[in-house]
């Protein structure tokens, strides 16, 4: 007797270009989940405008997103792919959780705190993002959320709501578990910090091979060791220990960061070229043909627990 597989969730905010930073920490485990897992995956612009107010690169970020999944390996035939803003249950039940919710209890997002210190905006949006992801993640009865361990307050956040909502009104919302993803590496960018947009230290996921070499040559090399760590750190993410050892433990190469950096630059063309001319043959038609294709199907699950929550709560006539 086959047993049904658990649902998965999770989602990629259309903020920017991806970069290989996000293909490790985040869209890797997408791809190895797809199999043992009835996954759900979303492009969530709507989170995206909490900092992003320019509608063209809205525009532009969340096609992007989509043809980007799409060239990973994400499989619209396993999984469903949609795009948040076009399942407006998402929004009508983050009002709902807003409302069971306080403002202390969201005052304790580390995200938002975060963000806030960086110098955001603290508009209300950002605020109540908790909610808002809470929504994504319980309407679709999801049991499981991958996450890195800084990530795993999201997941408490949804398991809170879901309990605030069942003890208010009945049983209606799973609690939702993290999966915290073990062994991801933080990729580091080219300054060494942690390889984020916000910090302009990236690897473009789908870069130009002269892109590579341009962020390549860039990266901070550190000459009081025996190896360029930041380097080996990006490295290590392409190649096994035999091959990182022809690179980084022959007498030949040590110290010559250039030689280093310029097998860096090959390994990473031969690991993005594939995914890059993948990518470059998908059409924006196909790309929206298939996200609105993947929307319908959440739109159907989602109205489907909607409409129990509306009877739930009592704004069914």
């Amino acid at each position: 007797m086959e047993t049904a597989k658990k649902r998965l969730f999770s989602g990629v905010q259309p903020s920017g270009p991806l970069h290989i930073g996000n293909y490790f920490g985040a869209l890797k485990q997408w791809l190895d989940h797809q199999e043992e897992y009835d996954c759900v995956f979303s492009v969530v612009d709507y989170h995206a405008l909490t900092s992003l107010k320019d509608p063209k690169l809205v525009h532009e970020y969340t096609l992007s997103a989509i043809k980007d999944l799409l060239a990973i390996g994400i499989d619209p035939n396993k999984s469903i792919l949609f795009q948040q803003s076009r399942v407006s249950e998402h929004t009508e039940l983050a009002w709902i959780l807003d409302c069971l919710v306080t403002v202390p209890f969201l005052e304790l997002s580390h995200a938002y705190k975060d963000k806030v210190a960086k110098g955001l905006e603290a508009n209300a949006g950002l605020f109540t993002y908790p909610m808002l992801m809470a929504a994504d993640i319980l309407l679709y009865d999801t049991d499981v959320v991958p996450v890195g361990e800084d990530q795993r307050q999201h997941v408490e956040y949804a398991r809170e709501a879901a309990a605030k909502f069942n003890n208010a009104y009945t049983q209606t919302f799973k609690e939702p578990k993290e999966m915290i993803v073990k062994n991801v590496a933080i990729v580091p960018g080219t300054d060494g910090k942690k390889m984020s947009k916000s910090y302009g230290n990236t690897i473009p996921l789908f870069a130009t091979k002269e892109e590579i070499t341009k962020a390549v040559m860039s990266i901070v090399t550190d000459s009081s060791g025996e190896r360029p760590e930041n380097v080996f750190a990006i490295h290590k993410l392409f190649l096994d220990q035999s091959g990182l050892d022809k690179i980084y433990s022959n007498p030949t190469m040590r110290g010559k960061y250039k030689l280093i950096k310029e097998a860096l630059i090959e390994d990473l063309e031969k690991f993005i070229a594939p995914m890059r001319e993948k990518r470059a043959n998908i059409s924006d038609e196909e790309a929206v043909r298939i996200i609105n294709e993947g929307s319908e199907k959440a739109k159907a699950l989602a109205a489907a627990k909607m409409a129990e929550v509306r009877s739930k709560v009592g704004v069914a006539l």
